[in-house]
């Protein structure tokens, strides 16, 4: 018999995230090669949201977000890594339309 399986559903105010791979290399504005070994102290990363719960209110499944992915939790599903989080935690979301934005686009 096959085992059964199970729909995850998050609850109260957690955010499920696939982080966003960074290139093997990036590149500062005067165009420097920057390798992929670098460690950059304190650098936020953009992720996906791939599920919310019931009282997260100002993102969506499919959002692009903005957070720390440090002293987050991890979770391995089918052998992708995704981080657990509070709604809090995040620190910006990228949108089409906003009334109050910063100007900047991605």
């Amino acid at each position: 018999m096959a085992d059964p399986k199970f729909e995850i559903q998050m609850l109260h105010d957690r955010v499920m995230i696939r982080l966003e791979k960074d290139g093997e290399e990036r590149r500062s504005g005067a165009g420097i090669v920057i390798p992929a070994t670098v460690k950059m102290a304190n650098r936020l990363a953009w992720g996906e949201v791939c599920g919310v719960g019931a009282n997260v209110r100002s993102v969506k499944v499919g959002d692009k977000v903005l957070l720390n992915p440090e002293d987050q939790y991890e979770v391995e599903l089918h052998t992708k890594v995704y981080l657990v989080m509070r709604e809090r935690d995040l620190h910006a979301v990228a949108t089409h339309e906003t009334d109050h934005g910063t100007g900047l686009y991605l």
